[in-house]
């Protein structure tokens, strides 16, 4: 595990931010931090980037207890955006990697690399505040990843840009992933989560109430649906409920026992199945259901 979190405790004044929260961070994975407003998810951001301290518990960074050292092995990608308005882009963003420990040698060569890679070359003698925010957030990018971090945290990253540069910064995280990094993703777009993540967490009311594999998570909330596009008359059919249907078109249910393979042998004995299809939750749906029932 890249980063191991054990029973951490937050308090601010009479308001709980984190109640025992553990959890497990492989390496070279994409971990999806989720959860409503208020849960708890940026407090355990700032613990993890050492702007503030936990009350109680503690974070094992690669093995090692978390100490300042370790921030320099850390990119971090804020929500609330941080730039210097009226610093060139290049001189900012030089100033920024060699505060992460780069030589300035080192550091020129992989922001040319970065500038060339998301087609922005023209920006570097070019004043922040003459940027728009898509702008504005890909140079904030580039400085979180330019000194190539061990852990890349992103709290909602795709905020202010359009889908083509949503899309473009999508194929910079999933390639930064095959190069090992971890990246502990924050978001509330369950789209980007069923497309990027391979581990998430949900955390609500200062509390982990789910965890693990994506795929597994999805697996666990099924409810035995499936979708089917049909021609002919579908009657009634030992063992399959029909929950819904409408002009070719149903949902139906499988009561315990019948099999997959059973059920499609009964259909097709009276119709032509055009289409079959298990109905898998998505995020969204998940997050909802999840979140209602702790509250």
């Amino acid at each position: 595990m890249l980063l191991s979190i054990r029973h951490l405790e937050k308090n601010y004044a009479d308001h709980v931010a984190l109640r025992d929260v553990s959890l497990e961070i492989p390496k070279g994975k994409i971990f999806g931090l989720l959860g409503p407003n208020g849960a708890g998810k940026t407090s355990l951001i700032r613990i993890i980037t050492q702007i503030t301290g936990p009350d109680a518990g503690e974070i094992y960074f690669d093995g090692e207890p978390l100490r300042l050292a370790h921030a320099d092995q850390i990119g971090y990608l804020p929500e609330e955006r941080g730039l210097y308005k009226k610093m060139k882009v290049g001189e900012q963003l030089l100033y920024l990697a060699q505060l992460k420990g780069m030589r300035k040698e080192e550091a020129l060569t992989k922001l040319k690399e970065w500038f060339i890679r998301l087609d922005i070359k023209e920006w570097w003698n070019k004043p922040v505040n003459d940027l728009s925010k898509g702008m504005q957030q890909k140079t904030q990018f580039i400085a979180t990843v330019v000194h190539e971090p061990k852990l890349l945290i992103l709290d909602e990253p795709f905020s202010g840009f359009d889908p083509i540069n949503a899309n473009m910064l999508k194929d910079e995280i999933l390639a930064i992933k095959e190069r090992g990094t971890t990246v502990l993703f924050s978001t509330h777009r369950m789209e980007s989560v069923e497309e990027l993540c391979d581990e998430i967490a949900l955390i609500n009311h200062a509390e982990v109430v789910l965890s693990g594999n994506k795929v597994e998570v999805q697996a666990r909330y099924k409810k035995n649906q499936f979708f089917i596009r049909y021609e002919g008359n579908l009657g009634d059919l030992p063992g399959i409920e029909i929950l819904s249907y409408d002009s070719g078109k149903a949902v139906l249910r499988f009561t315990a026992g019948l099999s997959t393979n059973e059920a499609i042998a009964l259909l097709i004995r009276q119709v032509t199945l055009l289409e079959f299809k298990e109905m898998i939750p998505t995020f969204n749906e998940i997050f909802i259901q999840v979140v209602s029932e702790t509250n």
